[in-house]
């Protein structure tokens, strides 16, 4: 017959599941990472994760209208419709409508001004707004709604 070994006062039953020292490691990172941010904010460090404009392949400027309801409008230079998004269509080009509404808000910027749509060089895709200068770029969101906006470009 087995007989478990009888349990001895003062010694642990169970080993640590995390080391101490993994846990100081993790600690001390996360420490130096704010540390880190904070020097670069309180510094005004400029922004140097931004990829370089580069070469510009095609180019479109284009004025976005967007609502809440996920609808959006897209017009050439000139005025012709390119696309027009109802609810069930319009959501990655209506969402980036609006934030470029926000952003323009806090610019003092007029929301119906142009944007510029831009596939570089290396396949990237780009949305620059002069007027605010702000810049987003769309593969960074997925190749779906990169397609989305590239399609634009095609139109």
């Amino acid at each position: 017959m087995d007989h478990a070994e009888p349990f001895h006062a003062g010694e642990p039953h169970d080993k640590e599941k995390i080391p101490r020292l993994l846990v100081r490691a993790m600690f001390g990172m996360m420490f130096l990472s704010l540390i880190m941010v904070s020097y670069a904010r309180l510094t005004d460090r400029p922004l140097e994760a931004k990829p370089a404009e580069g070469p510009i392949a095609q180019e479109r400027v284009v004025y976005i209208f967007s609502d809440m309801t996920g609808a959006a409008k897209v017009l050439d230079q000139g005025g012709a419709v390119i696309a027009d998004l109802g609810p069930d269509g319009g959501g990655f080009i209506s969402g980036v409508g609006r934030a470029l509404e926000r952003e323009r808000a806090k610019t003092g910027v007029n929301p119906d001004a142009p944007v510029h749509l831009i596939r570089y060089a290396d396949g990237r895709l780009a949305l620059r707004d002069d007027y605010s200068g702000w810049r987003i770029e769309l593969l960074g969101f997925g190749r779906d709604n990169a397609a989305a906006f590239s399609g634009l470009l095609d139109n």
